[in-house]
């Protein structure tokens, strides 16, 4: 049932998610804000003055902060979850959760609004770190939730599926090191697509990732490789199916029942 009847419960498995990454925050908050730091000032200062983005009225810095943006919001969002579910499984205190007067629903909401969370606070936290060398005003602020939630959603329940899949640990990471972090860097983190020989801008269109960067670029600075709305529309459909299929799998207790 896709309904909330134990708010409480929901409310308490959210908090037990987010005061988990909290505690650790040298671990999760602050590691992602300094690596930002670095390429924001190797990238976008030392070597950024030398390549010439005048044509677009805009500094080599300002295009990538949004691609920075997302690719930490991405890569936190699927730590969480990844590591808090794995860690479950491990220890087999999942099962306490299960347990719980919580349907499969209210359980994946509960696991996601940790991944939510942080997802949306290293995304914070990385435009705010932009603004020590430049200020960059974000344009389209409620497309900008609308992109960082949705986007947050799809690899929140990608950590779920990833932490559900993992036999062990090398397992755990394979999907965000192998898949998710590669295709988010060829999705135009650094560079406009105008940039890459035709064929490779051919191929970008069928890469999911590329429309999340554009779609969160879109957001702050106002310049796109793709039709935002085709973002829009992509973004949404992957946070749904993502969602659902993640539920499906809790329902079925895939590798959760024993």
């Amino acid at each position: 049932m896709m309904i909330i009847t134990n708010t409480i419960g929901v409310i308490s498995l959210s908090k037990r998610e987010i005061r988990r990454f909290l505690v650790v925050s040298s671990q999760t908050i602050f590691p992602p804000l300094v690596t930002s730091l670095l390429f924001m000032f190797i990238f976008g200062v030392a070597i950024g003055k030398r390549i010439d983005f005048s044509g677009i009225g805009l500094s080599y810095l300002g295009f990538i902060v949004p691609g920075l943006m997302t690719i930490h919001l991405i890569s936190s969002s699927y730590e969480n979850t990844s590591s808090s579910l794995f860690i479950a499984r491990w220890h087999n205190h999942i099962q306490e959760v299960l347990l719980a007067p919580l349907s499969y629903f209210e359980i994946v909401l509960g696991l996601l609004a940790g991944g939510l969370a942080r997802g949306l606070m290293v995304c914070s936290g990385v435009y705010l770190v932009s603004l020590l060398f430049d200020v960059i005003p974000i344009i389209h602020p409620f497309i900008l939730i609308y992109f960082c939630i949705s986007i947050s959603v799809i690899f929140s329940c990608a950590g779920m599926l990833g932490a559900l899949w993992a036999e062990d640990f090398g397992m755990l990471n394979l999907w965000n090191v192998y898949f998710i972090v590669p295709l988010v860097m060829i999705g135009g983190v650094f560079h406009p697509m105008s940039m890459l020989p035709d064929i490779v801008q051919k191929i970008s269109v069928f890469n999911p990732l590329f429309y999340l960067v554009n779609g969160i670029r879109y957001s702050v600075i106002g310049i796109s490789d793709a039709p935002v709305l085709i973002c829009a529309v992509i973004s949404a459909f992957l946070a749904i199916a993502f969602f659902f299929f993640t539920v499906y799998l809790f329902k079925i207790g895939y590798k959760l029942r024993t």
